[in-house]
């Protein structure tokens, strides 16, 4: 994924010697884009149709103004072209944000100065410090680069003066600075004198990406940074139960008994005499009988037989989140006068390395000394390191190791840890007292004490022996021959 790198320079100078380094670093034309304000013309408020036209064609203008700025810059600076920009004033140009910008240098909606800058990535509200920091009289440069080769930029443009442009915006609007305005008149040569001369003052390192280490007048100041592992919780949908209810109808029947009662009318033929009771029927008169019948009535009681019942029921549980923190750790070697750190000391015991790696790894076919010299080198650093003085191999093993395996990813320890252990006893064993530049003359390591076991005594402790006349061995509390 490409990012842009963006410094702020106060300074022409410091911003040619960065863009020279960065073509030095590999960083080709087509990644690096500078725009300097071009002071010298910044009374003129007009270019003339010659600039005007090799602005528009992306081409070099190499007046005047141009080399005495740039000191006759050769490379990628050779080729700035002169641009007019509305409320920016006369500027130089060179490199892929220049096609953006030659838009706005003749009149066209391209989206002038902020809109080159936002589309490189850069945002709105850096870009419009950005913007007016050039109209100040400052110089920008920036690099698009891959994330490898990103913190590469950084470092270099930072190593050359990069301002802070969130502090420098912070200034600003402490005297009044309200926000970048394209309508704005274009500063005077004598403003951008004076603003330059308010700069001179302060250095600040530091680009957009990434911040980087402050530097004052006889100072370094590297911050030490650290993270923090905060772990909070919060509520997801993990899913749940529907309950939708409706009615159906189903079919049912029952056998009900029914009664039913018939008259029935019987007509029998007699012969006899008739009675008294039946002369009292022997008049007018009517009977009537009524049937009934039984039939069925159906009603329907609505019963409840069962409950559903929902709700939601909580567990809680316990979660254990692993992950890693960083910090910066910081290692102080002190440097002897006269003497420097790092190759010099390593090249003084060097021969003994080649000497050894012959005796521990002869029966190993193919290998070479160059690919263990690393082991020895990084064993002859531990042995200098303040943080491992005093500490035996043991104690430091462990630490060691979890070092090594991540800076030499690939490179098994097993393999290597033989030669990083001789180069940590050899460096050991002369470089304490040495380390002072006040070697004393007769004092060896080795040695034994007066019942035959070994003299556990470092070469300090000897130096110190031999200075005050002790013989005990401070470890093991013997006396020694």
């Amino acid at each position: 994924m490409a990012r842009t790198v963006v410094g702020l320079f106060d300074e022409a100078a410091d911003a040619r010697r960065a863009v020279q380094e960065l073509e030095a670093s590999g960083f080709g034309a087509g990644e690096i884009s500078v725009l300097a304000h071009d002071a010298a013309r910044a009374d003129a408020g007009t270019v003339d149709a010659g600039d005007r036209a090799a602005g528009a064609a992306g081409g070099a203008v190499k007046g005047a103004a141009g080399g005495a700025l740039w000191g006759g810059a050769t490379g990628l600076l050779a080729g700035l072209a002169a641009l007019m920009i509305p409320g920016i004033g006369p500027v130089l140009a060179v490199g892929p944000l220049t096609a953006a910008l030659t838009g706005a240098a003749i009149g066209a909606a391209g989206g002038g100065i902020l809109g080159g800058l936002t589309g490189l990535g850069v945002p709105r509200e850096h870009a419009e410090l950005y913007a007016e920091a050039l109209r100040r009289g400052g110089t920008l440069v920036t690099v698009q680069a891959d994330e490898a080769q990103a913190q590469r930029a950084i470092e270099i443009l930072d190593r050359h003066g990069a301002v802070d442009i969130e502090q420098r915006g912070a200034s600003w609007r402490q005297s009044g600075y309200a926000g970048y305005s394209e309508s704005a008149p274009p500063y005077t040569a004598a403003q951008i004198t004076r603003e330059r001369e308010s700069y001179r003052s302060a250095t600040a390192s530091s680009t957009t990406v990434v911040p980087g280490t402050t530097s004052r007048e006889g100072e370094t100041v590297i911050p030490v940074v650290e993270e923090e592992l905060t772990v909070g919780k919060r509520a997801v949908e993990r899913g749940g139960a529907r309950v939708r209810t409706y009615v159906t109808e189903q079919p049912v029947e029952e056998a009900v008994r029914l009664r039913e009662e018939h008259v029935t009318v019987e007509r029998h033929a007699v012969d006899r005499p008739a009675s008294t009771a039946d002369l009292d029927t022997f008049r007018e008169g009517s009977i009537e009988l009524t049937e009934r019948a039984e039939e069925a009535v159906v009603s329907k009681q609505a019963r409840v037989v069962e409950e559903v019942v929902i709700g939601k029921e909580a567990t809680e549980r316990v979660e254990t989140v692993r992950d890693t923190v960083r910090r910066t750790e910081v290692d102080v070697e002190e440097i002897a006068p006269g003497r420097t750190a790092g190759a010099s000391d390593f090249s003084a015991y060097e021969s003994d390395f080649r000497g050894d790696f012959p005796r521990r790894f002869a029966s190993s076919s193919g290998a070479t000394y160059e690919e263990y010299q690393p082991a020895y080198r990084y064993g002859h650093e531990l042995a200098g390191n303040s943080r491992y003085a005093g500490r035996d191999w043991a104690n430091i093993a462990p630490e060691v190791r979890r070092d090594w395996e991540a800076r030499h990813a690939g490179s098994a320890w097993e393999r290597f840890q033989d030669s990083v252990r001789f180069a940590w006893d050899r460096a050991r064993g002369t470089a304490s007292a040495a380390a002072s530049g006040n070697r004393v003359p007769g004092v060896q390591t080795g040695g034994r004490a007066a019942d035959g076991t070994p003299d556990t005594r470092g070469l300090t402790e000897k130096a110190t022996d031999a200075v005050t006349g002790d013989r005990i061995d401070d470890k093991t509390g013997k006396p020694v021959r």
